[in-house]
């Protein structure tokens, strides 16, 4: 990736919001941008939608590595609507989440809400010590609020550690991470994992419509308890394997895991080992708070404009949500609430909701393959696979309960 520059914008304020401060921006896949850097780690933030990108060091020899999806027609002509899939990479917050197509109390939310479409502006941007700090915030019109983004860096611990800070915004919503990564071209070359999951389920609805050249390899309103097996929609099909990817070519699929509740002061965790460029990527996160991972996994499967084939990437995507449907289908009974699971949290005008998030990446042995367990201890993490070899990481797995370090 190349980051180039631009020349710092005025002092400006949001009404009687906290004011901000001078925004230097840097460009990233021709757009605007913020940066935040800790050592060789280097954080991007799209202005528009507040969509994350990152680099991480690999060690001495070998170069960095973005494990995040990047849509492939950024910098082409013409104008991509809306502005969440002109900027679309990354991770990014989502509120409320899902394509909201059907207005709720006559709120009409843009797909995965303004935090994803509209202008996050700088609040602050700081270095103090070993810790690196980014602050942003949006306000809200649809329904009136204010969502501040902090994410910090600190120096030796190779994972973004981010909190959402929602005001006002009052009433029922789903919300969570939309964290998209960048698929191999080599078939079943990235390894997916996840802590204990109690609940498998596709989309209880069609996800891809072949009306509009968009076609689907998984079967619907279909339960499971192993990823490996996972029901398809073609008659007499084996079970797909939804632990290999990328894989089922030509085809755009959803599916939902309910994590387990985690043990005592421990996160739940999702792992994506790449070994083709042998790294790890992982996010953990509270599932008493974010109780779902959506994967959605798209792999050449959607053919209008202005994906046109051309995306292979894999959400892995914590959240509190009725899957991808949106603000009025995750309020009202649905598949998952039927089954005892949350798929909204309701806000008060009254108190701040925060919401944190930690996501890491890390170099890995050759031959390392599928996680199979995560040991936490002081202050670490410690990823296991199948045949037992292990990687130790750095990481306060603490702040996802505390907010703090």
């Amino acid at each position: 990736m190349f980051y180039y520059r631009l020349l710092p914008a005025i002092v400006i304020a949001l009404g009687c919001a906290t004011s901000l401060v001078a925004e230097e921006l840097a460009t990233s896949h021709g757009k605007p941008a913020y940066e935040v850097v800790a050592g060789e780690m280097r954080v991007v933030v799209t202005k528009t939608g507040g969509h994350m990108t990152a680099t991480f060091p690999m060690g001495k020899d070998r170069p960095a590595v973005a494990p995040y999806y990047v849509s492939p027609w950024q910098g082409e002509a013409g104008q991509v609507e809306p502005p969440l899939l002109s900027v679309l990479r990354g991770d990014f917050f989502c509120l409320p989440f899902g394509g909201n197509a059907e207005a709720y109390n006559g709120e009409q939310h843009p797909p995965h809400g303004e935090t994803a479409n509209t202008e996050w502006q700088l609040l602050d941007r700081q270095t103090s010590g070993e810790r690196s700090r980014l602050v942003l915030a949006v306000d809200t019109k649809v329904r009136k609020g204010r969502v501040t983004k902090e994410l910090t860096l600190a120096a030796g611990e190779p994972v973004v550690y981010s909190t959402h800070i929602i005001e006002g915004f009052a009433g029922p919503a789903p919300l969570g991470h939309h964290a998209t990564l960048r698929m191999p071209e080599k078939e079943g070359a990235m390894l997916v994992s996840t802590s204990p999951f109690k609940i498998g389920l596709t989309n209880p609805t069609q996800f891809s419509n072949p009306a509009n050249k968009e076609y689907q390899s998984l079967a619907i309103n279909a339960r499971f308890d192993d990823l490996a097996r996972v029901p398809q929609i073609f008659k007499d099909a084996p079970d797909a394997d939804c632990t290999k990817f990328p894989t089922r070519q030509g085809y755009a699929d959803l599916l939902c895991v309910v994590n387990e509740a985690a043990a005592e002061g421990k996160p739940a965790w999702v792992a994506a080992v790449n070994t083709e460029e042998n790294y790890l990527w992982f996010a953990l996160k509270d599932p008493a708070v974010l109780p779902s991972l959506l994967f959605w996994i798209e792999n050449h499967g959607r053919h209008g404009a202005p994906w046109n084939g051309r995306n292979n990437c894999l959400g892995l995507e914590d959240l509190c949500t009725n899957f991808a449907d949106g603000l009025a289908p995750s309020v009202r009974e649905n598949a998952l609430t039927k089954l005892g699971v949350p798929t909204v949290i309701n806000l008060t005008a009254e108190r701040l909701t925060s919401i944190h998030y930690i996501q890491g990446c890390v170099p890995t042995p050759a031959g390392f393959g599928k996680v199979e367990r995560v040991e936490f201890g002081d202050r670490r993490a410690t990823f296991v696979d199948a045949g037992g070899k292990r990687v130790e990481v750095p990481v306060r797995y603490e702040f996802l309960k505390s907010g703090k370090f």
